[in-house]
């Protein structure tokens, strides 16, 4: 039973990796990020500590037997995933009022 969700969450966390250090070497941004985001680089960041997150999360929580040492590790693969989500907000455009937008 775990693989069927450990593989998983690798793989999607090696997709955000791949996507984070596109962004941090080159400034790529998926296509449906790149209006939305002011600094590529800094959200290529976000997207690896995400990324390291998840596969934190998953080493801590199938890896490890010891209940406490699971638990504060798991918690600070909540920590550092929160980092990461944050560091992708703040590269994000401010989203204020538009103007000449068109729509009433």
């Amino acid at each position: 039973m775990k693989l069927y969700v450990a593989v998983p969450v690798v793989l999607l966390a090696l997709l955000i990796a791949a996507s984070g250090v596109a962004g941090i070497t080159r400034g790529w941004v998926l296509p449906t990020n790149r209006r939305p985001v002011h600094r590529p680089r800094l959200y290529g960041w976000g997207q690896l500590v995400g990324a390291f997150a998840l596969c934190w999360q998953q080493v801590f929580f199938w890896v490890l037997s010891d209940p406490d040492i699971r638990q504060w590790g798991t918690l600070a693969g909540s920590v550092l995933l929160l980092t990461g989500l944050i560091m992708m907000m703040v590269s994000r455009r401010a989203g204020g009022s538009r103007q000449g937008s068109g729509t009433p």
